[in-house]
């Protein structure tokens, strides 16, 4: 077992369609120009007025006092529960949540937290569920100090959480004094998706954070919003984690050209998604998860195919997709047109009529 990623295999074709992730993105060259022309300065000191620029953009975006500029969207969650919680604290979130099952126990490796899971359709736990997870304070149970939804619910689907949800649970974790997170990966699909403002969607959390790294088209960074203590206490994290950078106006351009340019064009994703599942499901055996937003999750084991086994034919053809949770997930984004749903969905066909 080796953690180090490894190389492309030399002998598989080209990638022509990526739906592996909205993470596979490339700076367009309208976005590498607005990186190259970047005015910069050392962040550290609070001299990278294009960085400065964003951060307040982000926190008038999500309606908080303030804002700080991270490299990653983990690192976004990892601040967030090392700024609230102490060591042996309790987190709850959804068992599929990305800060339970896609941080590489950072969580509990930095900070000594435990994440109590919560089942619920869809990536999504109920009020009743979140309720019924909440206990006295005593001596012999850990204290509870937060609750954490990500919207959209990735391994649920990329599903959306319905607002009157999020405003429930975010007034229920406040009645007993629990802080309350979002983990906005693809909030902005959400917004796109429901028409609901940021600023709204996020008022009864205390922190949320955008990813710029996934469907908004940059090549690196993320922005966590909350309370200026709160992100006072974030900016020592950061400092800590090594996330203090230097002339980070460079990508930070590219994060801002993306809130100019790339926001209202997550429809289209969203429609691609739906073109794709549409012609799944039309197909005899294949079992699909009807999509909110850009990510599309399927089973072809009724067709005659394990799924792993039609995602090696499908890379064989250049078409890249991913495995996650037991289901094939295809996500659509800025690189991916209406001719490669085309052209997948043919390539699909093709290889469930040899099955």
């Amino acid at each position: 077992m080796s953690y180090i990623p490894p190389p492309p295999d030399p002998h598989a074709p080209p990638v022509r369609i990526n739906l592996l992730s909205d993470t596979q993105t490339r700076p367009t060259p309208a976005m590498r120009e607005a990186m190259a022309r970047a005015e910069v300065g050392d962040e550290q000191t609070g001299d990278d007025p294009t960085t400065n620029a964003l951060q307040e953009r982000v926190a008038a975006l999500l309606g908080k006092e303030a804002a700080v500029f991270l490299p990653s969207g983990t690192m976004c969650n990892v601040t967030a529960t090392l700024a609230t919680c102490r060591p042996g604290d309790e987190i709850i979130a959804h068992r599929s949540a990305h800060i339970l099952s896609r941080e590489g126990g950072a969580h509990a490796a930095l900070g000594g937290f435990q994440i109590t899971p919560l089942d619920g359709d869809g990536g999504q736990f109920s009020l009743a569920a979140f309720r019924a997870a909440l206990h006295p304070r005593s001596r012999y149970e850990p204290p509870q100090t937060m609750v954490s939804v990500e919207q959209t619910a990735n391994i649920g689907g990329g599903t959306i959480w319905p607002q009157q949800t999020l405003d429930a649970v975010a007034a229920a974790g406040k009645a007993v004094g629990l802080a309350t997170h979002m983990d906005g990966a693809r909030l902005m699909n959400a917004v796109v998706a429901t028409g609901i403002a940021a600023r709204d969607m996020v008022a009864g959390w205390d922190s949320a954070w955008i990813d710029f790294s996934k469907g908004l088209g940059a090549p690196v960074g993320a922005a966590l919003a909350g309370s200026r203590a709160f992100i006072d206490e974030v900016w020592r994290w950061k400092q800590r984690l090594g996330g203090s950078m230097r002339q980070s106006g460079v990508i930070a351009a590219a994060c801002d050209y993306a809130l100019d340019h790339h926001v209202e064009r997550l429809a289209e994703d969203h429609a691609h998604a739906r073109a794709l599942a549409a012609g799944l499901a039309q197909l005899a055996g294949v079992e699909v998860q009807e999509p909110q937003t850009n990510l599309v999750f399927f089973r072809p084991d009724g067709a005659g195919i394990p799924g792993a086994e039609l995602v090696t034919r499908l890379r064989a053809h250049g078409v890249l997709l991913a495995m996650m949770d037991g289901r094939i997930r295809a996500c659509t984004h800025l690189d991916v047109s209406a001719a490669m749903i085309d052209e997948t969905l043919g390539l699909v066909r093709e290889i469930l009529r040899k099955a």
